[in-house]
Protein backbone atom coordinates (compact mmCIF):
# COMPACT_ATOMS: atom_id res chain seq x y z
CA UNK A 1 0.00 0.00 0.00
CA UNK A 2 1.54 3.62 -0.80
CA UNK A 3 0.39 6.60 1.00
CA UNK A 4 1.05 9.89 0.06
CA UNK A 5 1.74 12.15 3.00
CA UNK A 6 1.77 15.98 2.68
CA UNK A 7 2.43 18.73 4.97
CA UNK A 8 1.07 22.21 3.44
CA UNK A 9 2.72 25.13 4.99
CA UNK A 10 1.20 28.93 4.21
CA UNK A 11 3.50 29.12 0.91
CA UNK A 12 5.04 25.78 1.15
CA UNK A 13 4.19 22.29 0.61
CA UNK A 14 6.50 18.96 1.85
CA UNK A 15 6.13 15.25 0.64
CA UNK A 16 6.35 11.40 0.83
CA UNK A 17 5.62 8.70 -1.12
CA UNK A 18 5.76 5.75 1.13
CA UNK A 19 5.60 1.59 0.37
CA UNK A 20 3.72 1.24 3.99
CA UNK A 21 4.62 -2.92 3.19
CA UNK A 22 7.65 -1.98 4.50
CA UNK A 23 7.71 2.42 5.17
CA UNK A 24 10.19 2.66 3.12
CA UNK A 25 10.52 6.49 1.35
CA UNK A 26 9.92 6.28 -2.66
CA UNK A 27 10.05 9.84 -3.24
CA UNK A 28 10.56 12.65 -1.10
CA UNK A 29 10.60 16.94 -1.60
CA UNK A 30 9.25 19.81 -1.08
CA UNK A 31 7.52 22.80 -3.16
CA UNK A 32 8.25 26.32 -1.93
CA UNK A 33 7.38 29.76 -2.42
CA UNK A 34 3.51 28.84 -3.86
CA UNK A 35 1.56 31.74 -5.04
CA UNK A 36 5.11 33.84 -5.10
CA UNK A 37 7.59 34.81 -7.72
CA UNK A 38 10.22 32.12 -8.36
CA UNK A 39 8.04 28.43 -7.10
CA UNK A 40 10.14 25.54 -7.01
CA UNK A 41 9.70 21.80 -6.38
CA UNK A 42 13.27 20.17 -5.14
CA UNK A 43 12.27 16.38 -5.87
CA UNK A 44 14.41 13.45 -4.60
CA UNK A 45 13.77 9.43 -5.48
CA UNK A 46 16.51 7.00 -4.17
CA UNK A 47 18.37 5.98 -7.19
CA UNK A 48 18.74 9.11 -8.81
CA UNK A 49 20.32 12.73 -8.66
CA UNK A 50 17.90 15.36 -6.88
CA UNK A 51 15.85 17.13 -9.36
CA UNK A 52 14.34 20.73 -9.42
CA UNK A 53 11.74 22.53 -11.28
CA UNK A 54 10.92 25.66 -11.47
CA UNK A 55 7.39 27.03 -12.74
CA UNK A 56 4.89 29.94 -11.69
CA UNK A 57 2.36 28.00 -9.21
CA UNK A 58 -0.22 30.31 -8.21
CA UNK A 59 -2.02 27.96 -5.54
CA UNK A 60 -1.61 24.62 -3.40
CA UNK A 61 -3.62 23.11 -6.43
CA UNK A 62 -0.97 23.82 -8.80
CA UNK A 63 1.46 22.40 -6.17
CA UNK A 64 -0.11 19.38 -5.77
CA UNK A 65 -0.65 19.07 -9.44
CA UNK A 66 2.81 19.73 -9.92
CA UNK A 67 3.84 16.69 -7.41
CA UNK A 68 1.84 14.29 -9.06
CA UNK A 69 3.15 15.09 -12.41
CA UNK A 70 6.66 14.31 -10.65
CA UNK A 71 5.64 11.30 -8.93
CA UNK A 72 4.89 9.80 -12.32
CA UNK A 73 7.51 11.14 -14.40
CA UNK A 74 9.02 8.40 -16.40
CA UNK A 75 12.47 10.13 -15.45
CA UNK A 76 12.49 10.99 -11.91
CA UNK A 77 9.27 9.27 -10.65
CA UNK A 78 8.28 6.58 -8.24
CA UNK A 79 5.35 4.96 -9.59
CA UNK A 80 4.05 4.63 -13.20
CA UNK A 81 0.33 6.14 -12.36
CA UNK A 82 -1.58 7.68 -9.82
CA UNK A 83 -3.68 4.79 -9.49
CA UNK A 84 -0.26 3.32 -7.37
CA UNK A 85 -1.32 5.91 -4.95
CA UNK A 86 -3.52 4.29 -2.56
CA UNK A 87 -4.02 7.09 0.01
CA UNK A 88 -3.56 10.28 1.36
CA UNK A 89 -2.37 11.33 4.44
CA UNK A 90 -2.59 15.29 5.67
CA UNK A 91 -0.83 17.08 8.55
CA UNK A 92 -3.19 19.61 9.86
CA UNK A 93 -1.80 21.67 12.88
CA UNK A 94 -4.94 22.50 15.00
CA UNK A 95 -7.72 20.32 15.55
CA UNK A 96 -9.17 21.81 18.99
CA UNK A 97 -11.43 19.76 20.78
CA UNK A 98 -12.77 18.38 18.20
CA UNK A 99 -10.61 15.91 17.30
CA UNK A 100 -8.82 13.40 19.75
CA UNK A 101 -7.28 10.99 16.83
CA UNK A 102 -6.92 11.11 13.26
CA UNK A 103 -9.91 10.89 11.34
CA UNK A 104 -11.16 9.99 7.94
CA UNK A 105 -11.55 13.20 5.71
CA UNK A 106 -15.05 13.77 4.89
CA UNK A 107 -17.30 17.21 4.51
CA UNK A 108 -18.13 17.65 8.21
CA UNK A 109 -14.68 16.83 9.20
CA UNK A 110 -13.73 19.71 6.93
CA UNK A 111 -16.02 21.88 8.21
CA UNK A 112 -14.72 20.88 11.99
CA UNK A 113 -11.06 21.95 10.46
CA UNK A 114 -12.40 25.12 9.44
CA UNK A 115 -14.12 26.21 12.97
CA UNK A 116 -10.62 25.59 14.42
CA UNK A 117 -9.04 28.61 11.75
CA UNK A 118 -9.60 31.13 14.65
CA UNK A 119 -7.29 28.94 16.78
CA UNK A 120 -4.34 28.76 13.75
CA UNK A 121 -4.95 31.09 11.29
CA UNK A 122 -1.29 31.02 9.57
CA UNK A 123 -1.45 26.89 9.24
CA UNK A 124 -5.29 25.50 9.11
CA UNK A 125 -5.90 27.41 5.77
CA UNK A 126 -3.15 25.73 3.25
CA UNK A 127 -3.84 22.42 5.07
CA UNK A 128 -7.15 23.01 4.78
CA UNK A 129 -6.40 23.73 0.46
CA UNK A 130 -4.39 21.10 0.26
CA UNK A 131 -7.04 18.84 1.20
CA UNK A 132 -9.81 20.49 -1.14
CA UNK A 133 -7.04 20.07 -4.07
CA UNK A 134 -6.04 17.06 -3.27
CA UNK A 135 -9.96 16.18 -3.58
CA UNK A 136 -10.74 17.32 -6.56
CA UNK A 137 -7.47 16.22 -8.20
CA UNK A 138 -7.56 12.69 -6.75
CA UNK A 139 -11.18 12.15 -6.24
CA UNK A 140 -11.51 8.70 -5.71
CA UNK A 141 -8.65 8.49 -3.37
CA UNK A 142 -9.52 8.09 0.40
CA UNK A 143 -7.96 11.16 2.48
CA UNK A 144 -6.94 11.11 6.34
CA UNK A 145 -6.11 14.25 8.76
CA UNK A 146 -3.47 13.67 11.44
CA UNK A 147 -3.69 16.20 13.80
CA UNK A 148 -1.18 18.10 15.71
CA UNK A 149 -3.29 18.66 18.76
CA UNK A 150 -4.75 14.94 19.02
CA UNK A 151 -2.24 12.91 21.15
CA UNK A 152 -2.10 16.05 23.75
CA UNK A 153 -6.39 15.75 24.28
CA UNK A 154 -5.87 13.18 26.71
CA UNK A 155 -4.32 15.88 29.53
CA UNK A 156 -6.67 16.07 32.52
CA UNK A 157 -8.86 19.55 32.92
CA UNK A 158 -6.21 20.53 35.75
CA UNK A 159 -3.28 20.43 32.77
CA UNK A 160 -5.19 22.20 30.09
CA UNK A 161 -7.32 25.11 31.65
CA UNK A 162 -6.28 28.58 32.20
CA UNK A 163 -6.69 30.77 35.26
CA UNK A 164 -8.82 33.25 33.29
CA UNK A 165 -12.72 32.97 33.75
CA UNK A 166 -13.89 29.53 32.77
CA UNK A 167 -16.51 31.17 30.34
CA UNK A 168 -13.82 32.39 28.19
CA UNK A 169 -12.83 28.77 27.74
CA UNK A 170 -16.49 27.71 27.26
CA UNK A 171 -17.34 30.67 24.58
CA UNK A 172 -13.87 30.55 22.76
CA UNK A 173 -11.63 27.63 23.64
CA UNK A 174 -8.83 29.30 25.60
CA UNK A 175 -6.82 26.10 26.60
CA UNK A 176 -4.29 24.30 26.51
CA UNK A 177 -3.34 21.73 23.07
CA UNK A 178 0.06 21.30 22.86
CA UNK A 179 1.27 20.67 19.03
CA UNK A 180 4.32 18.47 17.77
CA UNK A 181 1.71 15.63 19.06
CA UNK A 182 2.42 13.41 16.01
CA UNK A 183 6.35 13.63 16.92
CA UNK A 184 6.06 12.91 20.61
CA UNK A 185 3.64 9.72 19.96
CA UNK A 186 5.87 8.44 17.46
CA UNK A 187 9.04 8.78 20.03
CA UNK A 188 6.89 7.53 22.67
CA UNK A 189 6.02 4.49 20.81
CA UNK A 190 9.72 3.87 19.77
CA UNK A 191 10.64 3.92 23.23
CA UNK A 192 8.26 1.05 23.38
CA UNK A 193 9.65 -0.81 20.84
CA UNK A 194 13.25 -0.43 22.26
CA UNK A 195 12.89 -1.10 25.34
CA UNK A 196 10.29 -4.01 24.74
CA UNK A 197 8.24 -2.87 27.72
CA UNK A 198 4.68 -2.26 27.77
CA UNK A 199 3.79 1.70 28.50
CA UNK A 200 1.65 1.17 31.23
CA UNK A 201 3.52 2.13 34.57
CA UNK A 202 6.01 4.48 32.68
CA UNK A 203 7.23 7.83 33.11
CA UNK A 204 8.41 9.39 30.45
CA UNK A 205 9.39 13.01 29.08
CA UNK A 206 10.26 13.42 25.41
CA UNK A 207 11.92 16.80 24.16
CA UNK A 208 11.10 17.75 20.78
CA UNK A 209 13.87 20.30 20.20
CA UNK A 210 14.28 22.20 17.03
CA UNK A 211 13.74 26.02 15.80
CA UNK A 212 10.49 25.19 17.53
CA UNK A 213 10.19 22.98 20.54
CA UNK A 214 8.58 21.46 22.99
CA UNK A 215 8.21 18.89 25.58
CA UNK A 216 5.71 16.45 27.19
CA UNK A 217 5.39 14.56 29.61
CA UNK A 218 3.66 11.09 28.78
CA UNK A 219 2.68 8.73 31.34
CA UNK A 220 1.52 5.48 30.89
CA UNK A 221 1.58 5.98 26.98
CA UNK A 222 -0.23 9.20 27.43
CA UNK A 223 0.09 12.68 27.39
CA UNK A 224 -0.62 14.30 30.58
CA UNK A 225 0.82 17.68 30.40
CA UNK A 226 3.08 19.85 27.08
CA UNK A 227 5.01 22.86 27.11
CA UNK A 228 3.04 24.55 24.04
CA UNK A 229 -0.46 26.00 25.28
CA UNK A 230 -3.26 27.25 23.09
CA UNK A 231 -0.81 28.63 20.70
CA UNK A 232 2.82 27.39 19.70
CA UNK A 233 4.09 30.37 21.25
CA UNK A 234 4.03 29.19 25.02
CA UNK A 235 6.43 27.56 26.62
CA UNK A 236 10.29 26.79 25.82
CA UNK A 237 12.34 29.57 24.67
CA UNK A 238 12.80 28.52 20.37
CA UNK A 239 14.12 30.05 17.61
CA UNK A 240 12.32 32.84 17.00
CA UNK A 241 9.30 32.75 19.53
CA UNK A 242 9.92 33.97 23.19
CA UNK A 243 8.02 31.24 24.73
CA UNK A 244 7.04 31.86 28.44
CA UNK A 245 7.25 35.37 29.37
CA UNK A 246 4.95 37.75 31.79
CA UNK A 247 1.78 38.52 30.06
CA UNK A 248 2.10 42.35 31.17
CA UNK A 249 5.04 42.85 29.39
CA UNK A 250 2.60 42.28 25.86
CA UNK A 251 0.53 45.70 27.25
CA UNK A 252 4.00 47.41 28.71
CA UNK A 253 5.04 46.89 24.77
CA UNK A 254 2.01 47.74 23.39
CA UNK A 255 1.72 51.34 25.54
CA UNK A 256 5.40 52.11 25.78
CA UNK A 257 6.55 51.49 21.76
CA UNK A 258 3.18 52.23 20.57
CA UNK A 259 2.80 48.91 18.98
CA UNK A 260 -0.15 47.24 16.54
CA UNK A 261 -1.78 43.66 18.12
CA UNK A 262 -0.20 42.29 14.59
CA UNK A 263 3.96 44.13 15.97
CA UNK A 264 3.11 42.63 19.11
CA UNK A 265 2.55 39.38 17.63
CA UNK A 266 5.55 39.27 15.08
CA UNK A 267 8.20 40.68 17.69
CA UNK A 268 7.21 37.82 20.09
CA UNK A 269 7.07 35.22 17.25
CA UNK A 270 9.33 36.17 14.71
CA UNK A 271 12.03 38.07 16.23
CA UNK A 272 12.59 36.98 19.73
CA UNK A 273 13.47 33.75 21.50
CA UNK A 274 17.49 32.73 20.91
CA UNK A 275 17.61 35.45 17.51
CA UNK A 276 16.04 37.64 19.99
CA UNK A 277 18.96 37.29 22.63
CA UNK A 278 22.18 36.62 20.60
CA UNK A 279 21.57 39.06 17.40
CA UNK A 280 23.18 36.30 15.69
CA UNK A 281 20.29 33.95 14.15
CA UNK A 282 17.95 31.55 14.73
CA UNK A 283 19.94 28.49 13.82
CA UNK A 284 21.28 26.86 16.77
CA UNK A 285 24.40 25.88 14.92
CA UNK A 286 25.05 29.64 13.89
CA UNK A 287 24.85 30.75 17.66
CA UNK A 288 27.08 27.68 18.60
CA UNK A 289 29.83 29.07 16.29
CA UNK A 290 29.17 32.57 17.76
CA UNK A 291 29.48 31.58 21.27
CA UNK A 292 32.28 29.27 20.46
CA UNK A 293 33.93 32.38 19.44
CA UNK A 294 33.08 34.44 22.47
CA UNK A 295 30.05 36.19 22.04
CA UNK A 296 28.62 36.73 25.08
CA UNK A 297 24.55 37.11 23.63
CA UNK A 298 25.24 33.51 21.79
CA UNK A 299 26.57 31.88 24.85
CA UNK A 300 23.65 33.71 26.78
CA UNK A 301 20.80 32.45 24.37
CA UNK A 302 22.28 28.73 24.30
CA UNK A 303 22.44 28.93 28.15
CA UNK A 304 18.77 30.26 28.31
CA UNK A 305 17.42 27.82 25.88
CA UNK A 306 19.33 24.59 28.23
CA UNK A 307 17.91 25.93 31.30
CA UNK A 308 14.06 26.77 30.12
CA UNK A 309 14.04 22.65 29.36
CA UNK A 310 16.27 21.82 32.46
CA UNK A 311 13.28 23.79 34.05
CA UNK A 312 10.34 22.04 32.13
CA UNK A 313 12.08 18.33 32.99
CA UNK A 314 12.18 19.44 36.63
CA UNK A 315 8.38 20.62 36.96
CA UNK A 316 7.59 17.08 34.98
CA UNK A 317 9.22 14.61 36.91
CA UNK A 318 7.09 16.70 39.62
CA UNK A 319 3.58 16.18 38.03
CA UNK A 320 4.14 12.69 36.71
CA UNK A 321 6.25 11.76 40.44
CA UNK A 322 9.25 10.69 38.87
CA UNK A 323 10.79 9.56 35.59
CA UNK A 324 12.06 6.72 34.15
CA UNK A 325 12.70 7.91 30.49
CA UNK A 326 14.34 10.81 28.70
CA UNK A 327 14.03 11.23 24.98
CA UNK A 328 15.91 13.98 22.71
CA UNK A 329 13.88 14.25 18.76
CA UNK A 330 13.58 17.01 16.52
CA UNK A 331 16.65 18.81 14.69
CA UNK A 332 18.36 19.97 18.03
CA UNK A 333 17.69 17.15 20.04
CA UNK A 334 18.47 15.02 17.59
CA UNK A 335 22.22 16.83 16.09
CA UNK A 336 23.62 18.62 18.72
CA UNK A 337 25.29 16.92 21.64
CA UNK A 338 26.25 20.00 23.39
CA UNK A 339 22.68 21.21 23.96
CA UNK A 340 21.83 17.81 25.54
CA UNK A 341 24.68 17.19 27.78
CA UNK A 342 24.46 21.33 28.71
CA UNK A 343 20.38 19.99 29.52
CA UNK A 344 21.38 17.18 31.61
CA UNK A 345 24.05 18.65 33.59
CA UNK A 346 23.04 19.10 37.36
CA UNK A 347 19.83 16.73 37.09
CA UNK A 348 21.52 13.64 38.58
CA UNK A 349 19.52 14.05 41.40
CA UNK A 350 16.73 12.81 39.09
CA UNK A 351 18.60 9.92 37.70
CA UNK A 352 19.66 11.51 34.96
CA UNK A 353 23.38 10.63 33.70
CA UNK A 354 24.83 10.55 30.43
CA UNK A 355 27.96 8.96 28.98
CA UNK A 356 29.89 11.60 26.87
CA UNK A 357 31.15 9.66 24.69
CA UNK A 358 27.67 7.65 24.01
CA UNK A 359 26.21 11.27 23.20
CA UNK A 360 28.88 12.03 20.54
CA UNK A 361 26.70 11.34 17.96
CA UNK A 362 24.04 12.62 15.74
CA UNK A 363 20.92 11.75 13.80
CA UNK A 364 20.86 8.15 14.92
CA UNK A 365 19.08 6.29 17.11
CA UNK A 366 20.82 5.23 20.52
CA UNK A 367 20.88 5.04 24.03
CA UNK A 368 23.34 8.00 25.61
CA UNK A 369 22.50 7.09 29.37
CA UNK A 370 25.57 5.92 31.78
CA UNK A 371 25.79 2.22 32.72
CA UNK A 372 23.48 1.84 35.77
CA UNK A 373 21.78 5.39 35.03
CA UNK A 374 18.39 5.10 37.27
CA UNK A 375 16.45 7.02 33.89
CA UNK A 376 17.69 6.07 30.30
CA UNK A 377 18.47 8.54 27.93
CA UNK A 378 17.53 8.34 24.30
CA UNK A 379 18.36 10.30 21.02
CA UNK A 380 15.60 9.05 18.79
CA UNK A 381 15.01 10.87 15.48
CA UNK A 382 11.56 11.57 14.42
CA UNK A 383 9.42 10.49 11.81
CA UNK A 384 6.59 12.23 11.76
CA UNK A 385 5.38 11.01 8.35
CA UNK A 386 5.22 7.09 8.90
CA UNK A 387 3.54 8.27 11.80
CA UNK A 388 0.45 9.54 9.58
CA UNK A 389 1.03 7.05 6.81
CA UNK A 390 0.27 4.81 9.38
CA UNK A 391 -2.64 6.38 10.77
CA UNK A 392 -3.76 6.78 7.31
CA UNK A 393 -3.08 2.90 6.25
CA UNK A 394 -5.34 1.81 9.90
CA UNK A 395 -7.95 3.87 8.98
CA UNK A 396 -8.18 3.70 5.03
CA UNK A 397 -7.22 -0.24 4.55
Amino acid sequence: MNVLVINCGSSSLKYQLINMNDESVLAKGLVERIGIEGSVLKHEREGIDKVKFEQPLKDHKDAINLVLKTLVDPTCGAVKSLEEIDAIGHRVVHGGEKFAGSVKITDEVVNAMKDCIDLAPLHNPPNIIGIEACKELLPNVPMVGVFDTAFHQTMPEVSYIYPLPYELYKELGIRRYGFHGTSHKYVTERVAAITGKDLQGTKIITCHLGNGASLSAIKDGISIDTSMGMTPLEGLVMGTRCGDIDPAIVTFLMNKKNLSVEDIDNLMNKKSGVLGISGVSSDFRDIEGAAEEGNHRAQLALDKFAYTVKKYIGSYAAAMGGVDTLVFTAGLGENSGSSREQICEGLEFLGIEIDKEKNNTRGKEVEISKEGSKVRVFVIPTNEEVMIARDTVTLTK
